[in-house]
């Protein structure tokens, strides 16, 4: 009796030790996603003008990447334009949208919509329909969403705040494993914050795996000191920025009038 117990135990001590190992090779290989971004603390002082990020890591060489940088989301206001008596146009109210990110950025080996079910896409947040769908506006129905949304990000586009861009994701095979490198502009337009660079990596047309990495834009120095000072000390801020205008002015008089400029 004691030697069929003592085979039962030997019996469940293998079946452990299989299903653990099993457990970590799954782990090891869910675990082969990584990104990491350069610069991922830019200071914003007088001489700023933008600057670069870079994403880099490590993937399983079977599968197609989408690195999205976006901010948390937040609340934008729209002005509403339309004709006032049938002839002027005017600005007739204002369009909240909430939920929306002011960063958004995307990239991606492949078209989205080749390598992605829509699913997984709004599960996401990736691509513009995906985010027409996640955010909020106070519009009576789909096809005015669908009009508004369209200038908001138009309007984005144009601030570049908002881009996406296919192919331009550098992949090297290095054995059993794909280097992945992208170097991106980093418009001075992007307010202060923090951001999430977010890379996913898609097989069969499902987010297998995703990786994070953070990248935070702070205001530095004199900037910031009258960044605060405009938030919490209007009447000073004013007063300051009265006295500056009236500088450059009596600067820029004196320039001219040296160079000869009345007779």
């Amino acid at each position: 009796m004691k030697k069929v117990n003592s085979a039962r135990n030997v019996f469940h001590m293998l079946q452990v030790s299989v299903l653990f190992a099993s457990f970590l090779f799954a782990g090891a290989a869910s675990a082969q996603l990584t990104a990491t971004a350069n610069h991922d603390h830019i200071t914003v002082d007088f001489f700023y003008h933008g600057s670069t990020v870079s994403v880099r890591g490590v993937s399983d060489p079977d599968t197609d990447l989408i690195i999205k940088v976006t901010s948390d989301d937040g609340h934008q206001a729209l002005h509403r334009k339309g004709k006032v008596g049938g002839i002027l146009w005017m600005n007739v109210g204002e369009l909240d949208v909430e939920h929306v990110p002011a960063v958004y950025f995307l990239h991606s080996t492949k078209n989205i919509e080749d390598i992605l079910s829509r699913e997984e896409m709004n599960k996401y947040v990736i691509g513009y329909p995906a985010l027409e769908d996640h955010v909020k506006m106070n519009v009576p129905d789909e096809r005015e969403k669908n009009k508004w949304f369209n200038e908001l990000v138009k309007f984005n586009e144009s601030s570049k705040v908002y881009a996406t861009t296919t192919g331009k994701i550098s992949l090297t095979q290095k054995g059993d494993e794909q280097n992945y490198y992208i170097l991106t502009e980093w418009p001075y337009q992007a307010p202060p914050g923090k951001y999430t660079v977010t890379v996913y990596a898609v097989k069969d047309h499902k987010v297998v795996e995703t990786a994070t990495s953070r990248v935070a834009v702070e205001q530095v120095g004199m900037v910031k000191a009258f960044a605060n000072m405009a938030k919490n000390n209007g009447a000073v801020y004013g007063i300051i920025s009265i006295f500056a205008a009236l500088g450059a002015g009596f600067g820029v008089g004196l320039i001219f009038g040296k160079g000869g400029g009345a007779h």
